[in-house]
């Protein structure tokens, strides 16, 4: 695209912890004139910018036929003990995510970005992160243009479930984040402020082909959301009191 024209954004995963942020910072940034959400419940808000599709991820992609986006974000994920079972975990973070990037394909994007995660390898012996290595392999595969992988290490942020374990490591990592270093780094827990805002700079990179960023490479195109200029409030009728 052209400097200085607009995007429009196609993003799934609007309803969880990273995908939310990564929505107001798409609404609040005047590159994007549109943003498609997709999710499976209404996200309860307007905004004149925001469309929110309604879909069943098993059929994501035929219903999705028709849409014409410039970039896809995906935030879709999912955790061992939330999805219940390796299978439904797997239908999650590759299922999903894969015939989600198919979708925006079709729908002429140019970029895909994903949060993914560090460590992670289709020939690991963990299962999250062998997990998370076969998605990334299998976008690989489909040939996007430009496709970035973004590898976080401990998500920082709060939900309205968490379970103990969860409150732990946030309390310990600017403690833990210390000892952090070399090989390391990479495994630092970061703020999912500073992952959503990195999902959004990588669209604003211009690199093309496949680009996979760790913590350090995280920090850095948080910033180029920080420095991007803000889109001009919405105007709303005042309310009668």
């Amino acid at each position: 695209m052209a400097d200085g024209e607009t995007k429009v954004a196609l993003l799934a995963g609007a309803s969880g912890l990273t995908g939310g942020h990564v929505l107001n910072a798409l609404l609040g940034a005047s590159d994007f004139s549109r943003v498609i959400a997709v999710t499976r419940r209404p996200l309860l808000r307007e905004q004149a910018r925001l469309a929110n599709r309604i879909v069943q991820f098993d059929r994501l992609e035929t219903q999705l036929q028709g849409t014409v986006c410039d970039v896809a974000l995906c935030c879709l994920g999912s955790t061992r003990a939330r999805a219940g079972s390796r299978e439904s975990f797997r239908e999650v973070d590759v299922d999903y995510v894969v015939s989600f990037a198919r979708a925006a394909l079709a729908a002429r994007a140019q970029r895909f970005v994903v949060v993914s995660s560090a460590g992670a390898k289709p020939t690991s012996r963990n299962f999250y992160l062998r997990t998370k290595g076969e998605m990334e392999e299998e976008l690989e595969s489909l040939g996007f243009a430009a496709l970035d992988i973004l590898q976080p290490g401990l998500l920082i942020g709060w939900r309205h479930e968490m379970r103990p374990l969860e409150l732990l490591g946030m309390a310990l990592t600017p403690l833990t984040n210390l000892f952090m270093v070399g090989n390391r780094v990479v495994y630092r827990g970061i703020s999912v402020r500073t992952v959503a805002a990195a999902v959004v700079g990588a669209t604003r990179v211009g690199r093309k082909g496949v680009q996979r960023y760790t913590y350090p490479g995280i920090q850095q195109l948080a910033r180029l959301t920080s420095r991007a200029p803000a889109a001009a409030p919405d105007r709303k009728p005042a309310r009668a009191r």
